[in-house]
């Protein structure tokens, strides 16, 4: 079997090892690949393992061996699963490889928001605490979770977690998942949308992007909102008409946090990048070492499960 890695670079750069795919065919391994390169490299693979590098239909057509497509991640917009489908190539993502990884993140995020670390860090290194006439100063308001409601919209995996986190620091969490929910543990309640983002402090993405989700968090979504209420979004950009929430972030009707944005990497015009009220890092909620390591390891027993006629993970 010829396996083919089109953009190995970002699940490893260097740190982790390719050796338990190479055992199972002949494996290439490309750490980048652009779109009109994609099916030069793919054309006469059996496998092929994408994380960004989109293979549509015509990707498909033009691949007459294929008959697996790993998507190195959860989520599988990359993949046309439809022309897929037609041409019985098997399909397989990467689920819960990193659910802890992220949670830890959104409250990496939404800790710096309420104590505003590398504000005050800052201050103390260009000599503003040696000048101070007092033991400490604050540049900002700081404030404490105990209390606050967190809203959670979607609650896979890594929502499930970010709710435990929520607890352990004593906050009162709402959930949002597109059918009700009710056996659910102390101190999660299931909300409608609406009253989700109304009644939150703040609101945590966790939903995949469909139909249904694409720009949910919109000009009207975001007229519910409590006057300064923080938005994390570590799922996908697409969840968010950045445009409008550009509008709010510089009305200083709210704040952000967000590790993803619509395009990757962004346009330099995206209207967030100079928005205020804003913090954005380069969508590595999911990057943690144990975290790809784990991702890795998942990626390979799909594309053995697959060989061996019993393929895990398969996505329809």
């Amino acid at each position: 079997m010829k396996i083919v890695v089109l953009d190995g670079h970002t699940l490893n750069p260097g740190d982790l090892d390719w050796s338990s795919l190479a055992a199972l065919g002949e494996l290439s391994v490309y750490e980048h690949t652009m779109a009109a390169d994609i099916i030069s490299r793919s054309k006469d693979a059996d496998i092929i393992l994408t994380n960004k590098a989109v293979i549509n239909a015509e990707v498909i057509s033009q691949c007459p061996q294929l008959k697996y497509i790993g998507v190195t991640a959860t989520g599988t917009n990359v993949v046309d699963i439809a022309a897929a489908s037609a041409q019985q190539i098997v399909v397989t993502n990467v689920p819960a490889y990193g659910p802890d990884a992220v949670a830890q993140m959104v409250f990496a995020l939404i800790l710096q928001h309420t104590q505003q670390v590398d504000l005050h860090d800052k201050a103390v290194k260009k000599g503003q605490w040696s000048q101070s006439r007092d033991f400490c100063f604050t540049l900002s308001p700081l404030a404490s979770l105990k209390g606050k409601t967190i809203g959670i919209v979607g609650y896979g995996d890594i929502g499930q977690q970010v709710a435990r986190l929520a607890l352990a620091f004593n906050m009162n969490v709402l959930i949002n998942t597109s059918t009700p929910k009710t056996d659910l543990p102390a101190g999660v309640q299931w909300q409608t949308l609406n009253k989700l983002l109304s009644q939150s402090d703040i609101v945590s993405l966790h939903c995949p992007l469909n139909q249904a989700t694409d720009k949910m968090i919109n000009a009207q979504s975001l007229e519910l909102f409590k006057p300064n209420a923080l938005l994390v979004n570590t799922a996908r950009g697409g969840l968010v008409d950045e445009v409008a929430l550009a509008d709010a972030l510089n009305d200083n009707r709210l704040s952000a946090a967000l590790d993803v944005l619509s395009s990757e990497p962004p346009m330099a015009d995206n209207p967030l990048l100079a928005a205020k009220n804003t913090i954005i890092t380069p969508h590595i909620a999911w990057a943690t070492t144990e975290a790809r390591q784990n991702l890795l390891n998942i990626a390979v027993d799909n594309v053995a499960q697959f060989l061996k006629n019993s393929p895990c993970n398969q996505v329809t």
